[in-house]
């Protein structure tokens, strides 16, 4: 695990039985996603989006557990793969112990015009640093 983010499950997320709705998940992935880009590898959004982009090009989750209002969740990160220009992460979302879903996700890096683009030298020396370090 290379970067874990909190989430506390909020109105928001529930539905009227107070249960996450699925499609919340996703939100809160991508939230974890924008953190570690920023506390971690140094890349925050709003400083790669004038030129460059990290679209979401693939999904596989599986809901093990269901959440309710009021979860403490720990969301943890695991950079598995980088490419070219793609990165392979996991996330797995904990109550306590208890696994509550697991989702492997694919990153593309991309350029103004929306194509895939080489992740920048910095940001893939960054990463290639990061995950030899918990080798």
């Amino acid at each position: 695990m290379h970067f874990e983010f909190p989430q506390k499950v909020l109105f928001k997320h529930c539905d009227p039985a107070g249960i996450v709705f699925y499609p919340r998940f996703f939100e809160m992935i991508n939230d974890a996603v924008e953190f570690m880009f920023s506390d971690l590898i140094g890349w925050p959004f709003d400083k790669m989006h004038p030129t460059h982009g990290a679209p979401t090009a693939e999904f596989k989750v599986r809901f093990v557990s269901p959440c309710f209002h009021g979860d403490h969740l720990k969301l943890q990160i695991t950079l598995n793969r980088l490419g070219g220009s793609s990165l392979s992460l996991t996330t797995r979302a904990f109550k306590g112990d208890q696994l509550c879903f697991e989702a492997d996700q694919v990153l593309v890096c991309v350029g103004s015009t929306g194509r895939p683009n080489r992740w920048p030298d910095d940001v893939r020396h960054t990463i290639t640093t990061i995950m030899e370090a918990s080798t």
